[in-house]
């Protein structure tokens, strides 16, 4: 599977509900350059929990050799060690999506991705906008992705963060800095993951 080094770095991640801000070193780790797909066909995987990224990232990690990256029962590990699949962190997700940049995107909002405005309210095939300085493509709209991270766990419990904006959302939601959370067992239309590999 093609993978894109992301290079190390140092990423300020912010939260406007508390407004809190809070600064993260990131490790070079490998990430997917697009969302996963579907089987046939370019469209991302959609209506797919956080759960269900888990056991996929487990799924391939396994068919390609690799050691699974997460323990599943009794509940959730993640083996930092392991070299197999598996979801970025929020820090590494934004990180990436910047590629370098500071501003709210990496591009003009109609080249880099779909949104409300331009995508006839429907998710579309991966690739088809500019990706970022790095290769990435569709960090921002067409689906949310899952990350590895709790949201707020003494707010919101075992709710996950999901970055990214989809084809449903407006232009506002499709920022790099934007955070947005949901119940692992959570699956909508415009939800999906990409993978990630540490080095």
């Amino acid at each position: 599977m093609e993978m894109i080094t992301v290079p190390a770095g140092e990423v300020t991640l912010s939260d406007r509900r508390t407004q809190r801000s809070w600064t993260v070193g990131v490790e070079s780790f490998l990430l997917a350059p697009g969302p996963v797909t579907r089987e046939s066909g370019r469209l991302p995987l959609v209506e797919v929990s956080w759960e269900d990224a888990l056991r996929f990232c487990n799924t391939v990690s396994e068919r390609e050799g690799l050691t699974p990256a997460y323990r599943l029962e009794p509940e959730v590990t993640w083996d930092r060690s392991a070299n197999g699949y598996r979801l970025p962190t929020e820090a590494e997700w934004e990180h990436a999506c910047r590629a370098g940049t500071t501003g709210p995107r990496y591009g003009p909002l109609d080249e880099i991705a779909w949104y409300r405005e331009n995508s006839a309210e429907s998710v579309h095939e991966v690739g088809g906008k500019a990706p970022n300085a790095w290769g990435l493509h569709d960090m921002l709209g067409n689906v949310w992705e899952w990350c590895w991270d709790v949201y707020d766990a003494e707010v919101y419990g075992e709710y996950r963060v999901l970055r990214g904006g989809g084809w449903f959302d407006e232009h506002w939601s499709c920022r790099a800095s934007v955070r947005r959370r949901s119940h692992p067992t959570f699956r909508v239309d415009d939800v999906g993951f990409r993978l990630a590999r540490s080095l």
